[in-house]
Formats: structure tokens, sequence, C-alpha cells
């Protein structure tokens, strides 16, 4: 799920501009060759993978928190093909069971305390059908990641309607395992907003430990979209549980 500075009807039309080229869709896309597939996308956001999944043959469902990112999904190309769903991951309550659910965009570090956790994991698990499997991914812990995090790092993008924004990520505070983060929107000299968010990093022993105490046996750990084995300087911790 995205940060919840993505409420925001204009900075939900950033975000497809601010995530392209993502070797993470081609990854979890791969995931659902035998079509046909019931698919859920948690933390679906604008809605550009589960129509991608719709389009390959599979039964799409996409749920995300955010409104103002479900209009931008229902709205999109292909949009029709996808039954659209307003909650969190724990409080996803939904008539179905699915064979693949994925949860994209680093969403599981924004659940930041065991019980937010152990809550989505559990609803997640809930919600699979006999042999479904849940993937997703998390920032390696262990790399650091956040200390990158400048003010000078500035992305310059094109907003239809709007023009340039110049949008630039910055670190204010590290609390344990708990990173919070800035993202400043300049639309103009005088148009300036600033969205926060804390994202919790873990590492691959403890988010081992989450996934077996939510009832999942058959666990698969990856340290990048290559497929490449977990090691020291992995950027991603990708979960494939059965």
């Amino acid at each position: 799920m995205p940060s919840t500075s993505y409420t925001d009807p204009r900075l939900a039309g950033l975000y497809d501009l601010l995530n392209t080229g993502r070797a993470d869709w081609e990854f979890y896309l791969a995931l659902g060759e035998d079509a046909p597939l019931a698919v859920l996308d948690m933390g679906c956001g604008t809605g550009g993978l589960a129509v991608d999944f719709a389009a390959c043959g599979h039964m799409a469902t996409g749920a995300d928190p955010a409104p103002a990112m479900l209009e931008i999904a229902r709205a999109r190309p292909g949009g029709e093909q996808v039954h659209w769903v307003e909650s969190d991951a724990a409080g996803l309550a939904l008539n179905a069971r699915f064979d693949l659910i994925v949860m994209t965009g680093h969403a599981f570090q924004t659940l930041r305390s065991n019980d937010e956790i152990a809550a989505a994991l559990a609803a997640l698990r809930g919600h699979l059908a006999p042999g479904g499997r849940l993937t997703f991914e998390t920032r390696n812990g262990a790399v650091r990641a956040w200390e990158s995090w400048v003010a000078d790092d500035v992305d310059v993008i094109e907003l239809s309607g709007h023009g340039r924004v110049e949008v630039a990520y910055q670190t204010v505070a590290v609390e344990g395992p708990l990173v919070t983060y800035e993202i400043r929107f300049r639309f103009g000299p005088d148009d300036l907003v600033v969205a926060s968010d804390t994202l919790r990093f873990m590492g691959e022993n403890e988010l081992r430990t989450f996934v077996a105490e939510a009832g999942f046996t058959d666990v698969t750990v990856l340290g990048d979209w290559d497929g490449a084995p977990v090691g020291p300087a992995s950027p991603e911790l990708i979960v494939i549980a059965r």
C-alpha cells in the first residue's frame, strides 16, 4: 500500500509516474502463469498490476484503503475487468478465496506493530484457497536503505494539468525498527505539499518468524527480483508462502 499521502487526489495522480519500469510486477505476474487463477492484489494502489493480471486471463480483485487511488484504478483502461474493494489488509472480509495474493510496493512495511503484522497475515491467509500462495516484499533491514533518503535527491515529474513537480524523500527519524520519512511535493514556488509516513524494517529471521506464526509452513525468501537467494547486500526480502 502506498503512503497515506496518496489519499490526496493530486498526489495519487503522481503515483504511476513515480513507479515505472517495475521488475517487481514482472516477478509477480510470472507467478500467475497458470491462468486462470483467482488473484488478489492487496494494496493495489492505482490498479495497474491488478489490471495486468486481468489482461492475462486471471480473475482479479484489487483492494486498497485509499479512495483516491481506487478512483484512478476504476477509471484506467481495463479497470472494468477487476473487482475493486476499499479495505486494508487486516480488515479484509470478502466472501472469496484466492489462489494467489500479492502485496507489492513494500506495502508490508506500513504494518508497524507486531499486532498489525499478525492481523494482516492472518486475514490474508484466511482468504487463500487450499494450496494458495501469499507473496510480498519488504526492504532488507540489514541494508539500511533509509540512510540514502536525502532531501537533495530530487525527481522531476511532468504531471498533466499541473506541469513540473519536484519530488524529494528525506528520512527524519529512526526509532528502533521504525523509520519516519517525508515526501516533499513542490508544485510551484509557493505550493509545497509535505507528507510523512513511518515504515518498519526487519531482517530475514524476524520476517520468517512472523510468517511462520501466521501458519505458513512452505516459505521461500528471495533477495532480489532475479530470484537470487538472500545475502548480506540483498536489497529485498521477497516472501512466497503457501
